[in-house]
């Protein structure tokens, strides 16, 4: 018995040190690798399965099915991106390096003809969506995080039937730890009505079945390619008393989000949507939009890219809203960079946080980005789950993106980029609300805090790279 619990161990220990390497030479911060090179070589025991599930960087599998789709509609896709760039916005003044990253990370530049609302709250947001959909004449798409099986969940479940039985196509497409509360009788009643429904389906393949770290954190809606919706707002009645901000978007930029969802979907399902593929002008000039799409199965950190030089292409103001506040190195060094250059950087975050873990990591941060000139501001009342970006005089996104490790590296998360003055504007005075709900934190906060939050903080920030 001793005799095969020691070949257990050494077999074990043997598998730590060929993970070690592997989380060496997987991209990760270096503290990360750190941490999970000691762990697997020390406790490999405790560590192995640990590293199993949480330590992979690279979502296996996704960029694979596209490309070889793509090949199977080489002549399809090349159409597809002349006809965004026939919509190509003009270039504005000042707006050079955010436009031109954009365009890098996405192939596509910012589209022009767009009308963009913003919604500022679950009523308004959940009230246009079932607009959209009562509207529907040929298909709608609609992807979520989190779907609850309750009045908001139900009432856009019915909508969708209502829409279904009438003879339009209706795609939905939910991520499964997410919405993992969620009956199979909420799913099963759709299937019954002719609404085609899939989880997003991680670990998919033979060689992703621990695959279970990352998540599709998108929410999206699409009606005929003509009207799309993206922001902070999941499914469920507890948005109601959540401070949360959504767009509805028409025009060509809709292409583009429809073309993430035909995406997700086919990884999925392997099965592609027809769409309409013509884009459609609402108004001209209209609204300037990019949208951008980011994921662990991206070859480059593009969430990280987009938002570090949002922050770095800042020239008067940068005010950021995100209910989790755990932001990478290079996102840190941005931010304080544009602080010390004598740009205004602010930063909203929940006074009541729901996720106890990410808040004591994001303890940790006060200071540091106080002392270096970054205004931190934390929201009364109710949790604030906005994630909005704010730059200069006519610049702002509005997306999925919490500016935490697991939004950078491990979600699927998609963003909108505005370039117009007037919807700054708006987006400007919706934040100098919020901030009138805030009270600012001061230098120290963390040190006038009981020895053991110090002690617990210090623990999850230590521990947040390893997700």
């Amino acid at each position: 018995m001793s005799s095969t619990l020691a070949i257990l161990l050494l077999v074990s220990e043997l598998f730590g040190v060929f993970l070690a390497i592997d989380a060496v030479m997987r991209p990760r911060s270096p503290q990360g690798a750190i941490a999970w090179s000691v762990a697997l070589v020390s406790i490999p025991t405790l560590a192995i399965p640990i590293y199993l599930v949480f330590g992979r960087t690279q979502f296996r599998g996704y960029a694979e099915a596209l490309r070889e789709k793509e090949r199977q509609l080489d002549e399809r896709i090349p159409d597809w991106y002349r006809r965004i760039a026939a919509f190509a916005a003009q270039p504005k003044p000042g707006l050079e390096r955010i436009e031109a990253v954009a365009r890098r990370l996405t192939d596509v530049p910012f589209t022009g003809g767009n009308r963009v609302d913003l919604l500022v709250d679950a009523k308004a947001t959940y009230g246009a969506m079932l607009d959209a959909i009562k509207q529907a004449e040929s298909y709608v798409l609609v992807q979520f995080y989190i779907v609850r099986d309750d009045r908001s969940g139900q009432a856009l479940r019915d909508a969708l039937i209502e829409r279904a039985r009438d003879g339009v196509r209706v795609y939905f497409l939910y991520d499964e730890i997410g919405s993992i509360k969620l009956p199979a009788s909420y799913l099963d009643e759709m299937r019954r009505a002719g609404i085609q429904v899939s989880g997003f389906r991680t670990t998919q393949g033979v060689l992703n079945r621990f695959q279970i770290n990352f998540r599709n954190h998108r929410k999206l809606l699409v009606v005929d390619g003509r009207t799309g919706f993206i922001g902070g707002l999941n499914l469920g009645d507890e948005y109601y008393g959540f401070r949360d901000t959504h767009l509805r978007i028409e025009g060509p930029a809709v292409q583009q989000i429809q073309l993430t969802l035909r995406k997700d979907w086919y990884w999925a399902t392997r099965e592609l949507i027809e769409v309409a593929a013509q884009p459609i002008v609402e108004a001209e000039p209209g609204e300037a939009v990019a949208i951008v799409n980011t994921g662990p199965a991206d070859r480059a950190p593009k969430c990280s890219i987009l938002f570090s030089e949002l922050v770095a292409s800042a020239r008067s103001r940068v005010w950021i809203a995100s209910p989790y506040f755990v932001p990478d190195d290079v996102m840190t060094r941005a931010m304080q960079s544009a602080a010390k250059r004598g740009v205004d950087v602010r930063v909203l975050l929940p006074d009541e946080p729901d996720q106890r873990f990410v808040e004591l990591a994001s303890l940790t941060y006060y200071t540091e980005m106080i002392d270096c000139g970054v205004r931190l501001f934390r929201y009364k009342g109710r949790f604030m789950h906005h994630k909005v970006v704010l730059v200069d005089e006519e610049l702002a996104a509005v997306g999925t993106v919490n500016l935490d490790y697991r939004s950078l590296y491990l979600n699927f998360e998609e963003t909108a980029v505005v370039a117009d003055r007037q919807f700054a504007r708006r987006v400007e005075a919706m934040l100098e609300d919020d901030l009138s709900h805030c009270d600012e934190v001061s230098s120290g906060y963390l040190e006038n805090e009981p020895l053991h939050i110090r002690v617990q903080a210090r623990v999850a920030r230590l521990a947040s790279p390893l997700l």
